[in-house]
């Protein structure tokens, strides 16, 4: 602990990374918000899952497209306009009543302006800390990232159940724009150009590195999303139980996080972390009871912040500087699309095999992953005694003729 504390003394380290927090907070919350709503809205999970998967299509496209366009228009304009048509669309799915196809075209305009937070800030952390201290910082951002993926959900069930599912996506709303404004005003937004790249779009996921990053990330968080659900439905509408199970597994997530966060990286560990999580998880669906899911999800949720922290040092280490924000973009989406796909999934299990399909589809969403992970370890990069920074861009020099 005394190492994250000396980090957080870093001078802006603290606050952006609370800044990012804050703004990313929807990412956490709009999946399960819309879920709640659209089924409270037509009575049909499967029509809720429509629109999450026209929503996960709309962000599939935006992760690295925004994130390409950072390098070229900046970004704080980037930022700006997406947060702006991504709160309005969002807003209208809250308080405007549609046919189904219409929420999700509407679900799909929400998702393709997803403001491009993650990449811009894993672009900057480089930048901010010295090349010892980055390793740390991306595993505390794992740690803390965990309040957007699973303690987001438990406000977002609180308010949507014990107030009204409207509430719950406009919540998701304040912090949209709030964070995003907060962010917008850190000076590392102007003091970090992102150079333009010099690739075409897409051909940094030939790397097979941010390939399997940007996989297991999907599948971490797929993971994630389908046990959110499936933890609402099996204590129903206005069930205390469900926030407090998801706490636990939150909790369990900032431990893992926080304890094992300064073990070197090998090409192992993150197979080593996704088999935490499969453990847990299948272990869940055995017995829907409090006391047995508070205990399963502990335990799987000791496993999720570790993995992440390896997704973000694997990526960096491995592409130049003008590649980063793009590569971060591309494993963005993918978490975008698990949240989005893991609820969308569980809500069609619900409908079809009841509370446990959720609990299914988790532990299928999980084992897929420790399996890419496994499989993948020859291209995880050996970071033991070496930093996880960016590969420096190199251009030719012009020299004058003597």
């Amino acid at each position: 602990m005394s190492s994250y504390a000396e980090l957080l003394k870093t001078p802006g380290v603290a606050r952006i990374i609370a800044a990012q927090l804050t703004a990313r907070f929807p990412n956490g919350m709009l999946s399960l918000a819309f879920l709640l709503h659209i089924e409270h809205q037509t009575g049909s999970y499967g029509a809720a899952g429509l629109v999450l998967a026209s929503t996960s299509i709309g962000q599939a496209i935006a992760g690295p497209l925004t994130s390409r366009l950072m390098g070229v228009w900046g970004m704080r304009r980037v930022i700006t306009i997406t947060m702006i048509v991504c709160a309005l669309a969002v807003t209208s799915i809250a308080v405007i009543g549609m046919p189904v196809p219409l929420y999700m075209v509407v679900g799909f305009i929400a998702g393709i302006t997803t403001p491009p937070i993650q990449p811009a800030v894993r672009t900057i952390y480089p930048k901010m800390v010295n090349s010892q201290q980055l390793t740390p910082l991306f595993s505390l951002d794992a740690s803390a990232q965990e309040i957007i993926w699973v303690l987001g959900p438990v406000i977002t069930t609180f308010v949507s159940l014990q107030i009204g599912t409207v509430y719950g996506i406009l919540l998701a709303v304040v912090f949209l724009i709030g964070g995003g404004i907060w962010f917008l005003s850190s000076p590392e937004l102007g003091r970090v150009r992102i150079p333009r790249s010099r690739r075409r779009l897409g051909v940094v996921l030939t790397k097979p590195t941010v390939l399997l990053a940007t996989i297991t990330g999907f599948l971490l968080v797929g993971a994630c999303a389908a046990i959110e659900a499936g933890v609402v439905s099996v204590f129903g509408e206005g069930g205390a139980e469900a926030g407090i199970v998801l706490a636990i597994f939150a909790i369990g997530s900032l431990v893992g996080g926080l304890s094992f966060g300064h073990i070197p990286i090998s090409p192992w560990a993150l197979a080593r972390r996704m088999f935490i999580v499969f453990v847990g998880m299948a272990a869940a669906s055995a017995a829907l009871n409090v006391w047995w899911l508070a205990i399963t999800l502990f335990v799987a949720g000791i496993g999720i912040a570790p993995a992440l922290a390896v997704l973000f040092a694997i990526v960096s280490s491995s592409v130049k500087f003008s590649d980063t924000a793009e590569a971060y973009g591309w494993v963005g989406t993918g978490q975008l699309i698990g949240a989005a796909l893991g609820s969308a999934i569980a809500g069609f299990l619900i409908d079809h095999s009841g509370s446990v399909g959720a609990f299914w589809a988790a532990g299928g969403f999980a084992l897929l992953g420790f399996l890419a992970a496994f499989i993948g370890r020859r291209w995880s990069p050996d970071l033991r005694g070496r930093d996880a920074s960016p590969i420096p861009d190199t251009q030719p020099v012009p020299v004058q003729p003597s």
